[in-house]
């Protein structure tokens, strides 16, 4: 009896639960899936329509952090995903208020065209090829800033030779985007936004004389990193939509219904940027 109410006070401390079952060979994976969405995502969605969506343009969305992994994880993998451009584009078209241009991938794009004129001249059929899309508003900035350990905390009990302990640490990844006028070079709104990355591990032992020269030890545990792509994605989808709300305050563009500005949506994005500091309105 006294063993298994170890055993129980164990698993209750280290609230060690499987949540892949394990097979003979190892641990059974998960079938891939749709990526899940955040809060921001839904911001995005949410957003009122616009007077009419507006062609951009996404050439990069750079890494400018210079932060690589601390060893032992690794000395040259970066901190922060490379594919920035790739979820600025996403956002920006899940906001409903662009239409993103491809521009990352444009020689690729450019080379397609060639082979197809190419087959036109050779079939000598009378087909035009229709002209690529020009963009009004290029779309800027990059990840400026990943600090790591900027808040770190635990606690932790035992008694009688049984204990556990949770630890925390929180990460931030900084985002700064701008909307720039393509037709004069000025730059007409820009947002920075931030986000906190939250790792967390929970452990529990177990060191106690069961009987006489018996000795029971047991450990165990579980460490929870949030992922940091999916918050750079989440930073990203929030500055796209706070540029929107400071493109309405700043004229750069317009409602499709004007009344849509008491919309909660925007109602809540200008209050963030009053809190932070960065609201243009009146």
């Amino acid at each position: 009896m006294k063993l298994i109410a170890t055993l129980t006070a164990c698993a209750v401390l280290t609230g060690c639960t499987v949540t892949q079952p394990i097979t003979g060979a190892g641990i059974k994976t998960a079938a891939a899936d749709l990526l899940e969405r955040s809060a921001n995502y839904d911001e995005l969605r949410q957003l009122p329509a616009p007077a009419g969506r507006i062609p951009v343009a996404i050439y990069g969305f750079r890494d400018m952090t210079g932060q690589y992994k601390s060893q032992p994880s690794s000395n040259i993998s970066t901190q922060v995903s490379q594919g920035a451009a790739s979820m600025l584009v996403d956002a920006a078209m899940a906001s409903g208020w662009f239409i993103a241009l491809e521009r990352e991938g444009l020689n690729n794009l450019l080379t397609e065209r060639k082979i197809i004129r190419s087959n036109l001249e050779r079939t000598q059929k009378n087909v035009a090829l229709p002209e690529l899309t020009s963009a009004r508003v290029l779309l800027e900035g990059g990840i400026i800033g990943y600090d790591t350990s900027v808040m770190t905390g635990g606690s932790g009990a035992r008694y009688l030779g049984v204990g556990g302990s949770t630890q925390y640490t929180v990460d931030q990844v900084t985002v700064s985007l701008r909307a720039v006028d393509i037709a004069s070079g000025r730059v007409i709104n820009n947002v920075t936004t931030t986000k906190t990355i939250f790792s967390t591990e929970l452990t529990g032992s177990v060191f106690k004389y069961v009987a006489f020269q018996e000795l029971l030890e047991l450990e165990g545990g579980r460490t929870t990193n949030e992922p940091t792509q999916i918050a750079l994605q989440s930073a990203i989808e929030s500055a796209v939509a706070h540029l929107v709300a400071q493109g309405l305050t700043t004229g750069s563009w317009s409602l499709a219904d004007p009344a849509d500005m008491n919309d909660p949506v925007l109602g809540q994005l200008f209050e963030s940027a009053r809190q932070s500091g960065q609201f243009f309105g009146g």
